[in-house]
């Protein structure tokens, strides 16, 4: 039986989960972080982190299993798509392949990943992209702090470039760039787009970002659209190039009727954009002490 060959839960137990009298995130040390990573790549000549790279990306271990015997690994059966083969791959990260041993999820989530995660785009997940009008921006910085942000616009805003990529606009803004700047750190993405009146159903695309201005994007894609509703044109553009593609499950999707409304787009006033909803003018923050007085 497959279970034969599985550590007990206790030897699986990552490193980072509490244990019943101890709530607290072990938090490992030895893995250097985002920022040291690209200081060593970039020191030792390695690819500049905005290459195209590789068309398919390349996939991680399924999981750091422990060394087996040699009686233990004669024992494996072949046959069995589930057990531990330090050759095979799968998408998904070392942490989540711990978390699937550990909480003996791995035939679900294998089951999963063979029957719904892509590593590009399929013409129906082309239709579905082109048919929304909002999606959700997942980024995090060098150190890995992370934030997510909302994308909207008329149904076909993101385009699909290919197989491969997909773009989406950038338009002026609060002039904060979080999501872009995060992005000139750390290219990693994830995008959410969630069908909450027909379908019920979403798309996750995740991958490698790059910031394109407008007019070099197009001069590569002329045919990106120019009908922009008032004038809105984008400033620039974020470019992904697809690493996993996969379904989001309808079960709590909630069903939202579209009302219509008038949109004010690119507006600076105050109060169109919301004003101080949450009340936090006036209240004190660190940064302030760190501010230069101005007259």
């Amino acid at each position: 039986m497959i279970a034969d060959w599985l550590p007990s839960p206790e030897s699986r137990r990552p490193t980072g989960m509490a244990t019943a009298d101890l709530l607290e995130l072990e938090l490992a040390d030895s893995s250097p972080s985002v920022s040291e990573r690209t200081r060593t790549e970039s020191s030792s000549g390695g690819r500049n982190r905005y290459d195209d790279g590789p068309t398919r990306p390349q996939l991680r271990p399924v999981r750091p299993f422990q060394s087996t015997s040699d009686s233990t690994a004669e024992s494996r059966r072949p046959e069995d798509p589930f057990a531990p083969n330090e050759r095979s791959a799968m998408p998904g990260s070392a942490g989540e392949h711990l978390l699937q041993s550990a909480y003996e999820t791995e035939r679900r989530a294998h089951k999963f990943y063979n029957d719904q995660v892509l590593d590009h785009l399929n013409e129906r997940m082309k239709e579905f992209i082109v048919s929304m009008s909002m999606a959700f921006i997942a980024t995090a910085d060098g150190h890995g702090e992370c934030d997510s942000s909302l994308r909207a616009g008329p149904k076909g805003f993101i385009e699909v470039l290919g197989d491969r990529h997909v773009a989406y606009p950038e338009y002026r803004g609060n002039g904060v760039m979080a999501s872009l700047g995060n992005i000139s750190e750390n290219p990693h993405v994830g995008i959410l787009l969630i069908d909450f009146v027909d379908e019920l159903i979403g798309l996750h695309v995740n991958g490698k970002a790059r910031i394109l201005e407008d007019s070099d994007l197009r001069a590569i894609h002329p045919g990106l659209r120019s009908d922009f509703e008032r004038g809105r044109k984008p400033e620039r553009w974020v470019v992904v190039q697809v690493e996993e593609a996969y379904i989001h499950c309808r079960k709590h999707i909630p069903r939202m009727a579209p009302v219509s409304r008038e949109r004010s787009w690119g507006t600076d006033d105050v109060k169109r954009k919301g004003g101080d909803y949450f009340a936090a003018k006036g209240t004190a923050r660190p940064w302030h002490e760190t501010q230069p007085q101005h007259d």
